[in-house]
């Protein structure tokens, strides 16, 4: 499967919130958050999604941010998979705000 480019990509990433396609290659974002312990947990959120789906994005964590990096390894670009996992992501972070 190729990836993804141009025309394709663009559908896909206005369902998402505030993510950034990057030359085409990978999706990124950077969650704000108001502390350390909020920022881990939703590092552990992701990871946890991430283990299930066998997709693993690279994640960086810092006080009050989470930044998410997303593209499908094996084929060097991005795929719908990516775009979904993403989303997913996003509820998770949303999940957080509701308790």
């Amino acid at each position: 499967m190729p990836p993804l480019a141009g025309e394709a990509i663009a559908p896909l990433l206005v369902q998402l919130d505030g993510w950034n396609v990057v030359d085409n290659h990978h999706l990124e974002k950077q969650y704000k958050l108001t502390n350390f312990v909020e920022a881990l947990d939703l590092v552990n959120r992701i990871g946890a999604i991430a283990e299930e789906q066998n997709h693993h994005p690279d994640i960086f964590l810092a006080w009050g941010k989470v930044g998410v990096k997303i593209w499908t390894h094996k084929i060097n670009g991005l795929t719908e998979s990516d775009f979904i996992f993403a989303a997913k992501c996003d509820a998770s972070r949303a999940g957080m705000v509701a308790r």
